[in-house]
């Protein structure tokens, strides 16, 4: 639900995490890293969450000097002060995407979370101006946070040779999407280029994730160069995109897009939208285009010829996202909300 922090006599944080049930033992270098207490309810049930964030998360926290909220809402009653992160606003850009009772919750429970908050985190500027725009919000308590990479993903990759025998990916280029089939991942605009541009028999579009509400544009499609994998391992997921001829990313919406610093990490050129956060996330370190299937037509060719100008720049570019320097930014936030309170 959130976690906790106090300094200790040299000035250090000392947090005390509240996760989930079941989370610290599912990854053991978190709880090595930082102590860590959990509800005695499951975590299964979003009702169960929020009514746990009001009573059980507030009373570990009632000695403590700053709460971190990191699920963009904060109980009526929360301990402060605190610090919230939003990580996007997309129910504002997209209602239809989102139940009535889910838009109403999420209308009523976050402008009144940002506005107790002593400071306001977000991942990309994108989300800074939307927070600051939609909430009035003072400029000066939002800061951004961005996701940070883990040094060694490039260390865990699954090799070349043994993903195309695995997944039935032939010897020719491949293109890699990693996203969950929610509607504004737009997963049709990748099926259009592939029926209407991307022509190669030997090309394949590499489709991995889980389900969601747009799974039937997915489901349906009956071109065999589409491979849909759904959930694979970080290994796995790292040797795809080691080998990719691009990662493509077509999203109409993101708030980070943390596949986008992945990729870079891990050598594959990108092609994404301009859309939301992702033109100030990728820079000149890949192709940003207009959602417009005339625009991407020729983006393959593009990073193949451009590819190792478009490497070393991801590589560069990936240095600016990692865990360090997103770890400095969080405690940079922590700082200014003692200092503000």
């Amino acid at each position: 639900p959130g976690d906790a922090h106090m300094p200790n006599d040299a000035g250090r944080w000392r947090p005390l995490v509240a996760t989930a049930r079941g989370l610290a033992a599912a990854h053991p270098a978190l709880e090595a890293a930082v102590p860590t207490i959990e509800p005695h309810f499951g975590s299964d049930s979003r009702l169960r969450r929020i009514v746990g964030e009001a009573t059980w998360l507030r009373q570990h926290a009632h000695d403590v000097e700053l709460v971190h909220h990191g699920g963009g809402t904060a109980p009526l009653r929360a301990h402060r002060p605190y610090v919230l992160t939003i990580h996007d606003l997309q129910f504002r850009t997209y209602p239809e995407y989102f139940t009535r009772v889910k838009r109403a919750y999420l209308g009523s429970v976050i402008p009144r979370s940002v506005r107790r908050a002593t400071v306001v985190t977000v991942p990309s500027e994108y989300v800074r101006d939307s927070v600051v725009q939609a909430y009035g919000a003072d400029p000066d308590r939002v800061m951004v946070v961005p996701h940070g990479i883990e040094a060694g993903l490039a260390t865990d990759a699954t090799p070349d040779a043994e993903l195309r025998e695995r997944y039935q990916l032939g010897a020719g280029p491949v293109v890699v999407y990693p996203a969950v089939t929610h509607p504004h991942k737009n997963h049709a605009f990748l099926l259009e280029l592939m029926e209407r541009h991307w022509r190669d028999p030997h090309l394949r579009l590499v489709l991995t994730g889980g389900q969601g509400l747009a799974d039937h544009v997915v489901a349906g499609c009956t071109d065999p160069r589409v491979r849909r994998l759904g959930r694979v391992s970080d290994a796995d997921r790292n040797g795809l995109l080691a080998m990719a001829t691009a990662l493509v990313f077509p999203s109409r919406y993101e708030g980070f897009g943390a596949p986008l610093i992945e990729a870079m990490t891990m050598g594959a050129p990108v092609v994404c939208a301009d859309v939301t956060c992702m033109p100030s996330i990728v820079g000149d370190a890949g192709l940003v285009l207009p959602l417009r299937p005339d625009a991407w037509a020729d983006a393959l060719h593009e990073v193949s010829r451009r590819r190792d100008e478009l490497v070393a720049a991801g590589r560069r570019r990936a240095l600016d996202f990692t865990a360090v320097a997103s770890g400095r930014a969080l405690a940079a936030a922590y700082t200014r909300a003692l200092e503000l309170s």
